[in-house]
């Protein structure tokens, strides 16, 4: 069945404190879906921000990000006063977050709140689950504090090399900031099920992201070296990034630290295995981020300050992929197969028989031949966007075409200017043959890049944008519905459900 929905990450939508939480408004979107007859939404990485605000550099792969629980929620528990927290200032601005005011006002509110926190069964429960993971990730955030929020890795040498007895009389010492964070964990993921069992009960399907790479600031590559590519002292060998093109011309260093894919091999990809298995179990489906590594991923010498020197060196593939469908079954997993894709990554993505992606703003080549054109789309197991997080908006895009380009998208779509051009996209989009189809909010509004999410290899003024509520009003839901029902996207996922459930989390 054909099904369609929308991509907004929670920071981006309407409220009062700052950015997006998981309480009222986000329920108000998942009405606004609902009532739109929409079957997905798609939001971005769930953790905390790291380096440059972004989500895909986190301290943690499985921990939830704090700013976005829900205040309100926490004064129905008892943990919050109104006067706690309504009359701080979080923003300055409603139409776009500063991620500066936020440190400053959050957490001192959500220090007030584990102040009155009392442990329950639930608690213990969240806490036998996945103590693994989340008394880690405490005793991480409780060095950062301690270290004034530098990077692992200009901590003192015995921390650093997170040697046994150091983190044990580390724990005791900061037993109780661990504990302020364990029961940030549990109320993120308290909130984050409840919005979740909200959203399915409506008939909503949340699909999440999951960035590939780990950050080097993370707990993952303080506590668990082996799964890098480090030296004897923790130094990457060899980071991540993208090689030079017409767009960079000394390509793109990300600085990720690269996995040991042969250690990873040789103990059955256990780590994947549990990784995807968690992720999974907090989203309905699951979209993988830079898909294309798995095949063949571009590696560049560690202390390089640019990409020039990089190599492309052969991913674990199937390998992997078979080694997590045999402990967990065939999982709903949408492949960002995007970027530089050769026949390797096509073989990859024809063997799991993942959806890939295609997003239209890459199709309009004069020449009529590029596969992200729907005319071109070998088959329907595909998700087509009109844009995403990480490009122009559909109006901003619109706007920067010109010349031959131009005049065959205004052909193709059938319209006659540039300002045409947003609504044709979802009609482009939601007509075509993928079996979903998804759209950022801001191109059902037709916003230019003042609403635009991301620009790759840029820091600063990303991750951004808000939402009004304003903006999500009935008008648009039905003219959303109608777009829906003309191509007949109200139907359910093709996808089978899987057998079992593992049973993360809370379950």
């Amino acid at each position: 069945m054909r099904a369609s929905g929308l991509l907004l990450g929670l920071a981006s939508l309407p409220g009062r404190y700052g950015v997006g939480k998981m309480g009222d408004d986000a329920r108000k979107f998942v009405d606004f879906l609902a009532k739109s007859k929409q079957k997905y939404w798609q939001i971005l990485p769930l953790s905390p921000t790291g380096y440059g605000d972004s989500p895909y550099q986190s301290f943690s792969t499985r921990a939830g990000n704090p700013y976005f629980i829900d205040f309100e929620e926490l004064e129905k528990e008892g943990l919050l006063k109104s006067e706690d927290y309504k009359t701080t200032e979080f923003g300055d601005n409603e139409k776009y977050i500063n991620y500066g005011m936020l440190y400053e006002r959050v957490y001192p509110v959500l220090r007030k709140a584990y102040g009155r926190f009392s442990p329950d069964d639930d608690y213990e429960r969240f806490i036998e689950k996945n103590g693994d993971w989340a008394n880690d990730f405490a005793l991480f955030m409780a060095e950062k504090n301690a270290h004034g929020g530098a990077p692992w890795y200009e901590w003192e040498t015995e921390l650093k090399m997170a040697e046994p007895d150091v983190l044990e009389t580390e724990r005791e010492k900061l037993s109780d900031e661990m504990g302020f964070y364990l029961f940030l964990q549990y109320e993120f993921f308290r909130q984050w099920s409840a919005l979740k069992e909200y959203a399915n009960k409506k008939g909503v399907e949340i699909i999440g992201d999951m960035p590939i790479y780990c950050a080097y600031d993370s707990v993952e590559a303080w506590l668990s070296p082996r799964l890098f590519e480090f030296d004897d002292e923790k130094k990457p060998i060899n980071v991540a990034g993208c090689p030079p093109d017409g767009y960079a011309a000394e390509g793109q260093l990300w600085g990720n630290p690269l996995y040991n894919w042969a250690d990873m091999e040789q103990n059955g990809y256990k780590w994947w295995i549990d990784r995807i298995a968690f992720a999974t179990d907090i989203y309905d489906v699951l979209r993988i981020d830079h898909f294309r590594a798995f095949a063949g991923y571009y590696s560049v010498p560690g202390g390089d300050k640019n990409a020039v020197n990089g190599c492309w060196r052969e991913g674990p593939g199937m390998k992997l992929f078979n080694s997590t469908n045999y402990w967990l079954g065939q999982k709903k997993i949408i492949a960002e197969d995007l970027g530089f894709i050769t026949d390797d990554v096509k073989r990859l993505l024809g063997d799991t028989g993942y959806p890939g992606m295609k997003v239209l703003q890459f199709g309009f080549d004069p020449s009529g031949m590029s596969e992200y054109l729907p005319t071109n789309f070998e088959t329907p197991r595909c998700v087509v966007y009109t844009s995403t997080h990480d490009s122009d908006t559909a109006a901003g895009w619109a706007e920067k075409l010109e010349g031959r380009e131009l005049s065959f998208c205004l052909d193709y779509l059938g319209v006659k200017s540039k300002r045409d051009v947003p609504e044709a996209l979802l009609r482009c989009a939601w007509s075509s043959t993928a079996e979903i189809a998804i759209a950022q909010p801001q191109d059902l509004l037709g916003l230019g890049n003042e609403a635009r999410i991301n620009v790759p290899a840029t820091v600063g003024q990303n991750w951004r944008y808000r939402l009004s509520a304003e903006q999500l009003s009935d008008a648009v839901s039905q003219k959303l519905r109608n777009l829906t029902e003309t191509y007949n996207r109200t139907g359910a996922s093709r996808w089978k459900t899987p057998d079992a459930e593992l049973g993360y989390v809370f379950r």
